[in-house]
């Protein structure tokens, strides 16, 4: 066994808060959460709604901690500037942007007959 379980939750909760103090996107992410939250509310949409909504932030927010997660490994592994270094990086980045708009055009599907 490796340790308590406690520890294990501890460092994954240490690593959100990490990824919450370092990426200007990930609190993006969180304030744009919010406001769904706060419209989902609102407008009382249906109970397979919210379940979409929470999957899709489940969905960013784990690609925005996993891409903060690879552009720490690649700058540990590769201090300098290196083509593979940077494509790492970019597409770690790029699944997060694919995910966050997907999320958005979802997100629109859903609130746009509630707001008209």
């Amino acid at each position: 066994m490796k340790g308590p379980l406690y520890k294990s939750f501890y460092y994954a909760f240490n690593g959100i808060g990490e990824t919450f103090r370092r990426e200007r996107n990930f609190k993006i992410h969180i304030i744009f959460m919010v406001a769904v939250i706060i419209c989902g509310i609102y407008f009382q949409i249906k109970m397979y709604e919210w379940l979409i909504c929470f999957l899709l932030f489940a969905l960013v927010l784990s690609l925005e901690i996993v891409n903060t997660s690879i552009e720490a490994i690649v700058d540990l592994a590769s201090p300098d500037y290196h083509p593979l270094a940077k494509t790492a990086k970019d597409c770690s980045a790029g699944a997060v942007l694919v995910s966050a708009i997907f999320a958005a055009v979802i997100g629109l599907i859903i609130f746009i007959p509630y707001i008209l």
